[in-house]
């Protein structure tokens, strides 16, 4: 637990702040932030960094509290996590009306982002990149929130690939440096 809260420290480090949509203040690269809270009483928590560069989105983190072996990992259509079962989130977030898929499949959620790996400590640490997301445009996860389900994503069962419930939620936000600091949020 220490450890993580160091990495958030490290990446929330003094001079950031978050940004509610309504700021004007520019940020290259773009990065987003979410920090998962338990859900369905599981202990799963932890951070995952997004990172805009010109045609992918660079997806990082560490989620730990989860049981050994594959969990789906996907961006949701709403920006909350208020329930305790985090269906408050509602669906996936698919604004081009495909159906759910692999992530590296032609005909997939924009949330579809596949399956993460949890070792026999239950910690999963993960980077991949997609081609599919950003946090600007139309495809753009900023203010949904990513969920990490209980099983694994068969990547083809509708809509949801057969993932059971949500064991952690958060909301993604874009993190943005504070008014005249120097440095370029990273």
């Amino acid at each position: 637990m220490k450890k993580m809260m160091t990495a958030l420290y490290l990446l929330f480090s003094p001079g950031m702040v978050w940004a509610d949509g309504t700021a004007n203040i520019p940020v290259s690269p773009r990065i987003a932030m979410c920090t998962l809270s338990p859900a369905s009483n599981s202990q799963a928590m932890g951070w995952v960094k997004f990172t805009q560069r010109k045609s992918y989105v660079r997806v990082e983190g560490e989620i730990t509290g989860l049981t050994p072996g594959k969990h789906a990992f996907h961006v949701h259509e709403k920006g909350d996590c208020s329930a305790p079962d985090a269906v408050s989130a509602g669906g996936h977030y698919n604004p081009t009306d495909k159906v759910h898929g692999a992530p590296t499949s032609k005909d997939r959620h924009v949330g579809d982002l596949g399956n993460i790996m949890a070792d026999k400590d239950g910690t999963a640490k993960f980077k991949f990149t997609d081609n599919v997301i950003r946090l600007t445009g139309a495809n753009s996860i900023l203010n949904k929130s990513l969920i990490i389900h209980e099983d694994k994503d068969d990547l083809k069962t509708q809509p949801s690939g057969n993932a059971g419930k949500r064991v952690a939620c958060g909301v993604i936000r874009l993190l943005m440096k504070q008014p005249g600091l120097k440095g370029d949020g990273t």
